[in-house]
């Protein structure tokens, strides 16, 4: 189980530690916040274009050298990376985020197989608990982007202290995974395409009203977290006059929010009920990124950070819970839930960076701010269903 935890971690502390240092990337390419935005769109695209082929990947190799495959080719992206920003070249540093995108989407799908496979064999629901230590490892990260940014030290120096960090620890604990996640078999066919019936269901999910409406309460979480990772600590430096070391230090401290509740969140939900939780969620969401618009100062936008971090813990998880309320119905309804989410995650930051150009990146902001709202009366949706609901 542990070694579970840590490939999570690893995996958030990657993602932080550059997100973190996003201001270096835009002074070293003397870019704008729509160009930004072009450059982590074609990471959103990346991932995109490896979350489909995870499942096969991880199938025919299982997980342990799926996500062994998956450090070497993240390898590759960050080094050109690396590289390209020394040599000021946004083409280059699109490409190396690109194939690093492909990587992180693998790497995020073989990391929940081993992670489920890790809860069946235990007995217990502990996959919060797993995405909690991502989002350790992404506060982690975030301190570790704002200590280096801090000594002035460069972000392709940071890439390769954590690169090489994360080979020992790849190669370590992966050695360690369950026998069944180990085992790769020969590609089969999907259950969708080799069973009509069922692909009739994967295809009818998209047509249920309460399935489309948990996957828009979903949006809103995923595009609440994924904007606060990609721009918190942009707004820091451009807007409210930071350091870059502020930067990634406020933004560590949204992610160390959102670490917390997430390490809490199995007790609330199991005392207060997953609508009040979702309401109490998107709220304080709201409020937080709120003040952190409106804050005159990188104090008062502080507490805005930690609110609107909060807020975003839960979401995406109960929304995947609620989606696989009947478990017959289960498969079908959580990838479309889950596809709804990631894509938000992952383009929805991407596109910020084109409308921050035209009015700065708090106001850009706003528009998460719409979506949580809608999200907040979507809520009832994610109702738990009786019995008589389910499907036989």
């Amino acid at each position: 189980m542990i070694v579970t935890h840590i490939v999570f971690a690893l995996n958030g502390l990657l993602f932080a530690s550059w997100a973190a240092r996003l201001p270096y990337v835009a002074d070293q390419l003397d870019i704008n916040d729509a160009q930004l935005g072009q450059v982590l769109l074609t990471g959103a695209i990346g991932a995109l274009i490896g979350l489909p082929l995870a499942g096969r990947v991880a199938q025919r190799l299982g997980t342990r050298f799926t996500l062994l495959a998956c450090y070497g080719v993240a390898i590759v992206g960050w080094s050109i990376v690396a590289v390209a920003l020394l040599q000021h070249s946004l083409v280059f540093t699109m490409l190396g985020v690109c194939i690093y995108g492909v990587a992180n989407g693998v790497w995020d799908v073989a990391q929940n197989v081993e992670g489920a496979e890790v809860e069946r064999h235990w007995g217990k629901t502990i996959m919060p608990m797993f995405h909690a230590s991502f989002s350790g490892g992404a506060f982690l990260g975030a301190l570790f982007g704002s200590l280096m940014a801090q000594l002035g030290i460069g972000l392709p120096a940071q890439i390769v202290m954590c690169l090489a960090a994360g080979l020992i620890i790849v190669l370590t604990s992966t050695s360690k995974f369950l026998p069944a996640g180990n085992e790769g078999h020969a590609a089969q066919p999907a259950d969708a395409a080799s069973d009509p019936q069922n692909a009739a269901r994967g295809r009818s999910a998209w047509t249920e009203a309460r399935t489309l409406v948990i996957g828009l309460v979903v949006l809103g979480a995923a595009l609440t977290e994924g904007s606060g990772n990609d721009w918190i600590a942009k707004a820091v430096v451009d807007e409210l006059h930071g350091s870059e070391s502020q930067g990634a230090l406020v933004f560590a401290v949204f992610i160390g929010a959102m670490t917390i509740f997430r390490v809490l969140g199995s007790g609330l939900l199991d005392r207060y009920g997953r609508l009040p939780v979702l309401r109490f969620s998107f709220a304080a969401s709201l409020v937080g990124l709120l003040a952190f618009v409106f804050a005159p100062t990188i104090w008062i936008a502080l507490p805005g950070a930690v609110l609107w971090g909060a807020g975003a813990a839960l979401g995406f998880p109960v929304g995947m819970s609620a989606a696989a309320d009947d478990p017959k119905r289960a498969a079908a309804r959580v990838s479309v839930v889950s596809t709804i989410g990631y894509t938000a995650f992952l383009l929805g930051p991407a596109l910020l960076g084109y409308l921050s150009h035209s009015i700065g990146v708090r106001w850009a902001l706003l528009a998460v701010g719409v979506c949580i709202v809608a999200s907040l009366f979507a809520v009832r949706a994610a109702a738990p269903l009786k019995a008589d609901e389910m499907q036989g």
